[in-house]
């Protein structure tokens, strides 16, 4: 590779850039001001690339070529800044009171309703957008032909950050938002209309994020995949340059994009004998940079640790034992659960169902260890999910192990990866914590996509199956319930031993807890190797179920159904994350089975349920009872 190659590569990593930043930088304003990590950002950028190539046509045929793509651009964003502030008045403010996660889970509610309404009202076809005219040619540079909007895109990064830069330094407006960051409380207190500042906020960071989409429009085809692929990779950008930092931000995608076509131009690379395809560490790029970033820097490249804030919601209540009623229920319904066997012969469906509902029950509960008692919201679960499923898979068919070391291979292996990332992600706190987990997660995913000779590639393994007396559908019911069950016992003989005294004083108050004696991160380490551990277990009873493992079983949606779990159940109980493993897989089972458009479905039960029930269904299904 020569060196006028890689700056070909490099210069043009300019353009990718500054559509990085656009989408990042409305994604770190709103975080700055109303601390809402917006799981819906890329359903802007995606709306405002959908608006731009239905507006742009149209426009064109009225007002000519060039005005009708640039004021498609304008109309984009102004629509997408109109949308973003008519959901903080609809939704975001009717939630500021309830808890962080369940505004996260409100979001992400949105994203699934935003992303059926697009397939509604655009469909599922790919649409391509008109070329930018006077910008549709190319230029020669180092003997390349460079594009020429690639050219336009990479000058307007830039110029949106000196915008920015003046708008937050040089205006009114721009004051309040940096105050707002620094101290919410205190603008409030000034007498500062605090909920037009939202929607204000609000409004600016949606618009930002329609109009880098729509500056797409030329350079890819509106596609409903967008929304989640964005959105890694804004939060990686805003993570990578420092939560609330603008300037951060454009460094970070910078960066990000560096290393990128960096790996694309390097290619096939000779190392000791080894050759290493480069080109494939684009899919993990961005998480690569963002481990490293945290690891050295646990607050990004100028980010700083946030101010305290006043605690948001109700003061949450210590956990106690069942009492005798509560004991006896859950024994009624484990009972319930051992006999579904006999209901194979009426509704063969059923032992399907409930296996399902055993494993998610497993993933969820393994999950709230860290997020209930340890208050460690962790995005990259499906890591330690995926390593157990593959450990076991692959000491079940290629070692040709028994059924039960073959589990056990797995446990192991994800306890192996547990114990690894967390020594490093038990030092951050907050978002950062869960940003490093969703970057070790998507490692995994990345080497479980790529090592073929081990995982398969992305065909996976198949040929998972269990030996006698597990080969039967009743048989490995019963085995995963078992496992379930012993995994619960040690969830809850844990929380309320010592050690889950600890682990909460740990997340109520950190500095209390250290002046106390407690070693906090050896305690949240071992909490995470736990949880880790536990979560294996699920993975490998996985593999067993569905007879084969492949990528697409780990990925980011299956971290995002263990947070949806814990959340609609409800942190703040043991029984929590029961109900919302098996309220979310009825739901899915449901939902998918009669509509077409079954994700806006199930965000718009999620939506009600979160503001019906601000704290999980849990805590909120007794309240209601008690109400008079």
């Amino acid at each position: 590779m020569s060196f006028e190659a890689l700056l070909f590569q490099a210069v043009n990593g300019f353009a990718s850039a500054s559509g990085l930043f656009l989408v990042a930088a409305g994604l770190s304003i709103i975080f700055g001001v109303t601390r809402i990590v917006n799981m819906a950002h890329g359903s802007f950028y995606m709306l405002g690339l959908y608006l731009a190539v239905t507006l742009a046509p149209l426009l064109g045929e009225t007002f000519g070529g060039a005005l009708g793509f640039w004021g498609g651009i304008l109309g984009a964003a102004l629509v997408t800044a109109a949308l973003g502030a008519l959901v903080e008045v609809v939704l975001l403010r009717r939630i500021y009171a309830a808890p962080e996660l369940y505004q996260l889970l409100a979001t992400f509610a949105l994203l699934l309703i935003i992303n059926d309404a697009t397939l509604y009202f655009w469909g599922p076809e790919d649409i391509l957008g008109p070329q930018a005219p006077g910008l549709s040619g190319s230029v020669e540079f180092l003997g390349r032909r460079l594009p020429e909007y690639d050219i336009f895109l990479a000058l307007m990064g830039p110029i949106v950050l000196i915008v920015l830069h003046i708008t937050l330094t040089r205006t009114r407006f721009g004051r309040l938002i940096r105050a707002a960051t620094q101290d919410r409380d205190m603008v409030a207190a000034l007498g500062i209309n605090e909920a037009l500042l939202f929607t204000a906020v609000f409004a600016l960071g949606t618009g930002i994020a329609g109009f880098g989409g729509a500056l797409q429009m030329a350079r890819e085809p509106a596609n409903l995949a967008l929304d989640l692929s964005v959105l890694g990779d804004a939060f990686v950008v805003v993570v990578v340059g420092g939560m609330g930092s603008i300037r951060g931000a454009y460094l970070a995608a910078l960066l990000v994009a560096e290393v990128k076509a960096l790996c694309t131009a390097l290619g096939l690379v000779e190392v000791g004998g080894f050759t290493f395809n480069m080109s494939r560490l684009t899919l993990v790029a961005e998480f690569l940079v963002m481990a490293v970033v945290l690891v050295l820097r646990p607050h990004g490249l100028f980010g700083r640790p946030q101010p305290a804030q006043a605690r948001r919601g109700e003061a949450e209540a210590p956990l106690v034992p069942l009492g005798r009623t509560g004991r006896l229920i859950a024994l009624a319904v484990l009972v319930c659960f051992a006999g579904i066997p006999l209901l194979g012969a009426v509704a063969s469906y059923a032992p399907v169902l409930a296996l399902d509902m055993v494993i998610a029950a497993l993933f969820a509960a393994s999950l709230h260890l860290l997020m209930g008692p340890g208050g460690l919201a962790s995005f990259g679960h499906a890591a330690y999910f995926g390593l157990g499923a593959y450990g076991t898979a692959y000491a079940a068919t290629v070692l040709g192990l028994p059924t039960p070391l073959a589990f056990a291979v797995g446990m192991a292996t994800a306890a192996a990866g547990a114990v690894l990332f967390g020594w490093f992600c038990v030092r951050l706190e907050g978002v950062y914590f869960a940003m490093l987990t969703l970057a070790f997660a998507q490692i995994v995913w990345s080497i479980a996509h790529q090592w073929e000779e081990v995982t398969g590639g992305s065909n996976g393994l198949f040929g998972v199956w269990p030996d006698p007396p597990f080969d039967s559908a009743n048989g490995l019911y019963l085995a995963a319930l078992g496992v379930t069950v012993l995994g619960l016992a040690l969830i809850r003989r844990l929380v309320f031993a010592p050690f889950g005294l600890a682990l909460r004083a740990a997340r109520d108050s950190r500095l209390r807890a250290e002046a106390s004696g407690i070693a906090v991160e050896k305690v949240r380490w071992l909490a995470f190797a736990i949880a880790g551990t536990l979560c294996g277990a699920a993975g490998g009873l996985f593999a067993f179920a569905k007879g084969s493992i492949s990528p697409e079983a780990i990925s980011v949606g299956r971290s995002i159904d263990g947070l949806v779990m814990v959340l609609l159940g409800g942190v703040h109980s043991l029984m929590g994350p029961l109900l919302g493993a098996g309220g979310l897989t009825l739901l899915q089972d449901m939902v998918m089975r009669e509509s077409p458009y079954w994700r806006g479905l199930l965000g718009l039960i999620i939506l009600l349920i979160v503001l019906i029930f601000p704290s999980g269904l849990a805590a909120g299904l007794p309240r209601k009872r008690g109400a008079p």
